[in-house]
């Protein structure tokens, strides 16, 4: 079936398509013959009637093969977020983990729907190069263990130019598509073994529990059959990670957390992820893993490899600009922090102009929030609740609070990490 409107039709009415009509269309795409709105058309089919794993294993193949597959020449493990608000888990992990002698060639996303990318992050860096050769890549992994690019060379082109489209038209929280993408990047990028951060929640492109079990599932099932031993960590994304959102500000809490110095949650997400990377790799039992992972927090090696990274990419870690203009917002009551709404405050920051609303828009990635209290927390009445960074747009404070809930009882702290998910539990 080479005609891309009888594909559509197919997929609109639940049917299963071939391989065949899967790179005619996804191929059509990438080379200028099948236009964005007929492409947009099948993406929302595909949201709303599903894909068979086949189908899903046939894209992931597809996109992989559009482009150049990258072979390191050495073993690596690699690390990746399905995306949340605040999330800045691959900005402290990567060179933490590269610190304890495990080689990181990460290759990262830019921002997709309310969820920050990491290239737009480290973007915030004056003068950071997240675009560089295929050679130099390697060049730099081999010198000092670590680098943090973007979707590079020609490696998976249908992936990134599918991406661009699916982050403007509402075709983001798709299972299959989901998996199709984070897999042909993993796959493409060279890794030997790979762990995925799975988050979960209101602020997560994946909801509820049931569904990312299910796309869980389907990655590792894609990881075993490309011989790549997969890991899905499954982790809380009800609220906020961290308390930084925001490009610039992100980062800055990045280096304090390398520091030493990081929120209790992104400390303990990052130890805990950092570990399994460690063990995988090292073929070293978790709890010994942890011990090392810590002790690279506590003594700073993990900042001292980040340092590497940014000077060997062109960035001077010393110049990441703020917006000077900031506004306190004040709790208007006294009690506990019952919710923080992750998913509204990642639309705000997006209306700030921490994200994209369309292709073409321009990040400002000065503007953001800083979280001074954390689900669980007392709160005073007139105490400080979150700091909010902005530039030309502003927001109003009933758009704010309305992103917290409050309870005059105590609250417990939430879980962070729900499930591990892999050919055997670790």
């Amino acid at each position: 079936m080479n005609n891309i409107l009888d594909i559509i039709k197919k997929k609109s009415l639940g049917e299963e398509l071939t391989k065949a009509e899967l790179d005619y269309a996804v191929m059509g795409f990438v080379n200028g013959e099948i236009p964005d709105y007929q492409m947009s058309s099948l993406l929302m089919a595909i949201c709303l009637k599903g894909m068979t794993d086949k189908e899903v294993i046939d894209l992931t193949d597809i996109m992989l093969h559009s482009g150049e597959v990258l072979e390191l020449g050495f073993d690596s493990v690699d690390k990746h977020s399905t995306g949340g608000v605040g999330d800045k888990t691959t900005i402290v992990l990567a060179p933490l983990i590269a610190s304890l002698g495990v080689k990181i060639a990460k290759m990262s996303g830019r921002a997709l729907g309310h969820t920050g990318g990491t290239i737009d992050k480290l973007e915030a860096i004056s003068g950071f190069k997240t675009s560089i050769s295929l050679e130099k890549l390697k060049n730099q992994v081999e010198d000092i263990g670590v680098a943090i690019v973007g979707q590079m060379g020609n490696l998976c082109p249908a992936d990134k130019k599918l991406y661009a489209l699916r982050d403007v038209t509402g075709t983001v929280a798709s299972i299959p598509l989901i998996a199709s993408s984070i897999m042909s990047k993993k796959l493409a990028s060279g890794a030997s073994k790979i762990v995925i951060d799975l988050k979960v929640g209101s602020g997560a492109l994946m909801t509820n529990m049931e569904d990312a079990k299910e796309l869980a599932r389907l990655m590792v099932k894609i990881g075993q059959l490309n011989g790549k031993e997969t890991i899905c960590v499954l982790t809380n994304m009800d609220e906020p990670l961290g308390n930084a959102i925001g490009n610039a500000l992100e980062v800055i809490e990045s280096i304090n957390t390398l520091k030493g110095n990081g929120p209790d949650d992104l400390n303990d997400l990052v130890i805990n992820l950092g570990a399994l990377m460690l063990s995988l790799e090292k073929e070293i039992p978790t709890e010994e893993a942890i011990e090392y992972v810590e002790n690279a927090l506590k003594t700073g090696a993990g900042y001292e490899k980040l340092e590497e990274m940014v000077k060997y990419q062109g960035g001077d870690i010393q110049n990441i600009p703020v917006s000077a203009r900031k506004l306190d917002i004040k709790s208007p009551k006294a009690g506990y922090i019952k919710h923080i709404d992750a998913l509204k405050i990642g639309e705000l920051a997006r209306r700030l102009g921490a994200g994209r609303l369309t292709k073409d828009d321009v990040i400002d990635p000065t503007v953001g929030f800083i979280l001074h209290k954390k689900v669980g927390d007392k709160v005073e009445a007139n105490e400080n609740l979150i700091t909010v960074y902005f530039n030309e747009k502003n927001l109003s404070l009933s758009d704010i609070l309305d992103c917290f809930e409050f309870s005059d009882s105590e609250i417990e702290k939430p879980e962070l990490i729900y499930e591990i998910i892999g050919k055997e539990t670790i």
